[in-house]
């Protein structure tokens, strides 16, 4: 996402594609952590302590605050380690902007600010959004935080800055529009003119049923305004993020509704992959769809990527796949959530599971996930270390999965599909690493091993934290944009449709 700072492609021989998103172990197999007691061995929780989810909303929504700047722009990150307060850096991203956004919408909506309050705060944001610089009707990856300018040098080091337009991050950015807009009407018209440039086409390359590898029917990771060169890459795996960025385009109608059958459940079989997919071909709206999937633990699953939380479950907090596809989007998104917990109990031990993009507790930051559930080979590991899986070969064991990293987002993406167990592992995470910052939330990452937690807060997994906090204690909240017009004339009739083969 906003972060990455490298492009993977991995050629299908039909397309190009790139990341981007049931029983746990018991107490008495689990390691010991901090405080020496068996991990998830206590407090037992019910699934609905709304009191318990809106503190930590509050908490965290105190954190969003604290990002934003003056001129009404999330930034990148906050530092808590000092006791000075909360720093803020420099950069910041579309991504970053529509996280405050919505998290904003999400505390009106709770009643943690008032509604005056969110429509001050939002009116300050879409300011800002309105004069920031533009290409094609989108946003460039990074801006100054403080002023609007566009970044061409990186904060603190000078590295260079080449300013790009990236497909999903600017997704991101459109959703918290769209939020905003929903929830205060007197914005609406605004963010109509911001938006009626923004058309997709731009980064869609129209199917070619003579040369599929040059025209896949899919959507360009982005562009380099300064020379208009594309990415060498599509975005063609479906459970992944960008798929917002394909139904937002569908939705308003500059994306033809085919282009859904055209990303990939799986590789084809004949391409190498992280696991030989099982599956057949399908005729989907007169489109040959390879409907294939990957086995995991004997359990069929459609996968994402690099295999982290939320490649998969970042887009159903605001487009309601499980509800309109129950028993394909449901399916693989509830087993898809059993995978990481019982990676995390089961096959590494670690004793916590949930597994992302994050914060490298000792500076930096990496993709983590679950690597037998990604279709990239050698893809995102739950460990610091990189420990894979292979196709076909015994997993290792568990004594090799040293310095695993588990982010707290991961957890709350989770609570929909397995509510009791993803708010025992937050808990866990607070009493055995203090992994809770009363006032403004959960730090970004632990690792597990060494104890070691992160120093930082991301706007993009806070704004996560904050929008599946909303889901839970208010469902349907911000979804609302995503269950009217377009997304329920031509959206919802091809989730209604889908049929994975799992």
């Amino acid at each position: 996402m906003d972060r990455r700072t490298f492009i993977t492609a991995a050629g299908t021989g039909a397309a190009a594609l790139s990341f981007g998103a049931v029983s746990a172990s018991s107490a008495s197999a689990a390691p010991t952590a901090r405080s020496g007691q068996p991990t998830h061995a206590a407090h037992p929780v019910h699934a609905f302590d709304t009191p318990l989810l809106l503190r930590w909303f509050r908490d965290t929504y105190h954190s969003i605050e604290a990002m934003t700047t003056d001129l009404g722009l999330a930034t990148d990150k906050i530092d808590v380690s000092g006791s000075g307060g909360p720093v803020q850096s420099r950069q910041t991203s579309p991504t970053n902007i529509g996280c405050g956004l919505w998290s904003t919408v999400a505390a009106g909506g709770l009643g943690v600010i008032s509604d005056a309050t969110m429509h001050r705060r939002l009116e300050r944001t879409v300011q800002a959004v309105e004069k920031l610089e533009r290409h094609h009707g989108f946003w460039l990856n990074w801006y100054d935080a403080h002023d609007g300018s566009v970044l061409t040098e990186w904060p603190g080091s000078g590295d260079p800055v080449r300013p790009f337009l990236s497909s999903v991050d600017n997704a991101w950015l459109i959703t918290g529009l769209r939020i905003a807009a929903d929830a205060s009407p007197a914005l609406r018209p605004r963010v109509s003119r911001i938006l009626a440039t923004a058309d997709w086409s731009y980064y869609y390359t129209p199917y070619d049923p003579a040369d599929p590898a040059a025209g896949p029917g899919q959507l360009r990771g982005g562009f380099w305004p300064d020379t208009e060169e594309p990415t060498g890459h599509h975005y063609g795996a479906l459970n992944t993020e960008p798929r917002m960025a394909s139904y937002l385009g569908i939705a308003d109608g500059s994306l033809p509704a085919d282009h859904y059958w055209h990303l990939l459940r799986t590789m084809l079989p004949e391409h190498g992959q992280e696991q030989h997919p099982q599956g057949s071909y399908v005729a989907m709206d007169g489109i040959r769809v390879w409907q294939g999937h990957y086995t995991h633990r004997g359990r069929k699953i459609v996968p994402s990527w690099g295999g982290s939380m939320f490649e998969a479950l970042m887009v159903p907090l605001f487009v309601p796949e499980p509800e309109w596809s129950p028993q394909s989007w449901g399916l693989t998104h509830q087993r898809y959530v059993r995978s990481q917990i019982e990676h995390g109990m089961d096959e590494a031990k670690y004793g916590y599971w949930g597994f992302s993009p994050a914060n490298i507790p000792e500076g930096g930051y990496q993709e983590y996930g679950v690597d037998a559930i990604g279709m990239q080979v050698d893809g995102y590991a739950s460990n610091t270390d990189r420990t894979y899986t292979t196709d076909g070969a015994p997993l290792p064991p568990a004594s090799v999965f040293t310095n695993g990293v588990v982010t707290p987002h991961a957890s709350f993406l989770a609570l929909p599909y397995a509510p009791v167990e993803a708010i025992a592992n937050l808990r866990a995470l607070d009493r055995d690493f203090g992994a809770y910052h009363d006032g403004y939330g959960f730090r970004d990452s632990v690792n597990v091993r060494t104890g070691r937690v992160s120093d930082y807060m991301l706007a993009l997994d806070q704004g996560m934290i904050a929008a599946a906090l909303a889901q839970a204690i208010r469902p349907g909240l911000l979804q609302r944009p995503f269950r009217t017009g377009g997304f329920r004339s031509k959206v919802r009739p091809l989730l209604a449709k889908e049929r994975f083969s799992i």
